[in-house]
């Protein structure tokens, strides 16, 4: 079924962001917002201030301050999201309005007289994540790192928590709400049994003559005005040092004492030893128990006889004596090796009924010599040295890591260094495309991706035998349009495809005007003089639309949002023309008589009609306190973090 109402953002960052102050989301999220949740009292300038939210203001640092936090995470899941695409993607909006909406429900909360005791801001922190000690139970050490480590005071943290947890009780009630009556989801039901038909034209771009090859000057001019469709995103360059098995080789090396104490310790494993491959059956009684042993002592195999009962057959390899007992009982044991192969045995008393066994196999295993185990031992006690040594050092490194420099600790260990060119998070070197990304460098290249200019070197596992890197991050490369000289070739077809475009949409515009003035479609693109594909009908009902908008083509959706007898236009992706949608018939559906689509309707409504109310509700706390937004400053933030490039391209 079909979702009705329109998410609180549309974009696709948007709406997690505007929705995550539901829930008490983990103590990163909870402390990101110290500026932005409380709102500043300081007198600030007007043009530094986005919002005033009752007696607070957001100031233009706090935004752009939690716009970035908002996108670092993200860039969690999506290494590759720079802050244009965040912006893009409807963050920043998503942001300022969480800000907004935070800093006003404080307020209102306070008028209504709410509070919240200490013990439940306790509660809260001490649940996060990540805070326990190794007893499992909160740890202020680790709690007082964290707030080292973002910069912030208990305080602080208290305020941010007892925030969230007012807005959480404020949201509890319409949040539950999903009661939907009969008379607001029949209108809605109704319109899944719509159905539309038309007609659909097509004017593609080579039906129009290229043109001259462009100017050095258009061409420039062009490539300005869509600078942001050349855009390399961001790049980074990483020095890093290998500490893998070979660093530690020499040391690694088991001697011959530890050989042998390791020999020593395994005795049983290399001594000569009686095997046993034996198959079992565990039965609940004892009559079916004699049953079973009777059919296998008179020739019916074990396991055929089992199955046969319904019961499940166990067969143990070249088990020993010893192994046998664990497993079930001395006197079990004791019966399975006083018989020789091919024997049955049983019914034996086990913890779950009884047990037949037949011993299929027997064999004796000689005893594995010093010199003959030293092979094995060797591997075995040369892998075990590597990953504890690799481990110590390791946290050698993690110590020392705040106190010394990438350069001062590759040169103490003296570690060899590596320089990696400015890549891209998926490892791509857009300077050498012939070259491809280097899968043993992905795990460097994520956590170089993850940190900031300046932020102290790293390790980063690499393999499951202890190696690492020591990893910092050299240079961020900022995303930015590759040079025109670099791709004239591409530019010069854009170019050509957008002034295509731009003559195509004036013949286009043309025969919508006409066929909006009642002139038949098909006399329309006939009075073009164009070779152009014919006219196709169109049709299908809204709730294929509703159901999933994603796997609809463009021009149906068009036929939905149209009055009948209408003609419109539409682009086609990558500049390949225009379509042009006529609107012939709209069926009207009645879903009075179809009581399954109403309750589905009113089920579908439910369920999220409860944050349509949350929704309205914010808007009517921020008019209550009072909320007047600066256009101007936010403009131009939203402009510098885009870079200053817009994000739709320009006509030539």
């Amino acid at each position: 079924m079909l979702s009705f109402f329109r998410r609180m953002i549309t974009h696709r960052f948007g709406g997690a962001i505007a929705l995550g102050f539901v829930a008490l989301l983990g103590l990163a999220f909870v402390l990101g917002d110290r500026a932005g949740l409380s709102g500043s009292a300081n007198p600030v300038a007007k043009g530094d201030i986005v919002a005033t939210v009752g007696k607070k203001t957001i100031s233009v640092s706090e935004l752009q301050t939690a716009v970035q936090r908002d996108m670092d995470g993200y860039r969690q899941q999506n290494p590759t999201l720079d802050m244009a695409q965040f912006v893009a993607g409807g963050g920043f909006d998503a942001t300022l309005e969480r800000l907004i909406d935070s800093t006003a429900y404080r307020q209102y909360a306070q008028a209504q007289g709410m509070v919240v005791g200490k013990p439940a801001v306790d509660a809260v922190i001490a649940a996060q994540p990540g805070l326990s000690g190794l007893d499992g139970k909160f740890s202020q050490e680790k709690y007082e790192g964290v707030l080292r480590q973002i910069g912030m005071t208990d305080a602080d943290v208290r305020l941010q928590t007892t925030d969230q947890i007012l807005v959480k009780q404020l949201w509890q009630s319409p949040l539950k709400a999903n009661q939907v009556p009969l008379q607001l989801a029949l209108p809605y039901a109704s319109l899944l049994l719509e159905k539309r038909a038309g007609t659909i034209g097509f004017i593609p771009s080579q039906a129009v003559p290229a043109g001259a090859v462009p100017t050095d000057a258009e061409l420039n001019t062009y490539y300005t005005r869509n600078a942001s469709r050349y855009r390399v995103p961001e790049r980074r360059v990483v020095r890093y040092a290998l500490v893998n098995a070979a660093a530690v080789a020499a040391a690694a090396t088991p001697t011959a004492a530890e050989i042998a104490a390791a020999y020593q310790a395994q005795s049983g494993k290399y001594a000569a030893a009686d095997l046993r491959t034996i198959v079992q059956v565990v039965v609940a009684d004892q009559t079916a128990a004699n049953a079973l042993a009777a059919k296998v002592r008179a020739g019916t195999p074990i396991a055929q006889a089992a199955k046969a009962a319904g019961l499940e057959p166990v067969t143990l390899t070249d088990t020993t004596k010893a192994d046998y007992a664990a497993q079930t009982s001395p006197a079990i044991a004791n019966a399975a090796f006083g018989s020789k192969a091919g024997d049955v045995a049983g019914p034996l008393r086990a913890p779950l009924g009884f047990i037949v066994l037949k011993v299929e196999s027997q064999r004796v295993r000689a005893a594995t010599t010093l010199a003959a185990a030293t092979p094995e031992l060797t591997k075995t006690l040369a892998t075990q040295k590597t990953a504890k040594l690799l481990t110590d050092k390791r946290n050698a490194f993690e110590d020392t890591l705040s106190k010394t420099s990438f350069d001062g600790i590759v040169a103490q260990q003296k570690l060899a260094v590596q320089t990696t060119p400015a890549l891209l998070a998926s490892g791509q070197d857009i300077a050498n495309p012939t070259a491809k990304p280097d899968p043993a460098i992905a795990p460097i290249l994520t956590a170089a991706f993850a940190a900031h200019a300046g932020d102290s070197p790293q390790t980063v596992p690499l393999g499951q035998d202890g190696s690492f890197a020591l990893v910092t991050l050299d240079k961020i490369v900022p995303a930015a349009p590759r040079p025109l000289a670099q791709i004239r070739d591409l530019v010069i077809r854009d170019f050509e495809l957008a002034r295509a475009q731009k003559a195509v949409r004036q013949i286009a515009a043309g025969v919508v005007a006409a066929a909006n003035k009642g002139m038949p479609l098909a006399q329309a693109f006939a009075a073009t003089k164009l070779k152009l594909p014919p006219l196709r009908p169109i049709a299908g009902p809204r709730a294929q639309l509703l159901a999933d908008p994603r796997a609809v083509s463009a021009p149906l959706q068009m036929l939905f949002a149209m009055p009948a007898k209408t003609t419109k236009l539409l682009e086609a992706p990558n500049n390949a023309g225009y379509l042009i949608v006529h609107l012939d018939t709209i069926t009207p559906g009645d879903a009075s008589a179809n009581p399954k689509v109403i309750a589905g309707t009113q089920n579908d409504i439910g369920s999220v009609i409860g944050r349509e109310y949350v929704a309205q509700f914010g808007k009517a706390v921020q008019n209550a306190v009072g909320t007047k937004r600066n256009a101007l400053a936010i403009a131009k933030l939203k402009a510098q973090l885009m870079g200053g490039v817009s994000a739709d391209d320009q006509q030539p």
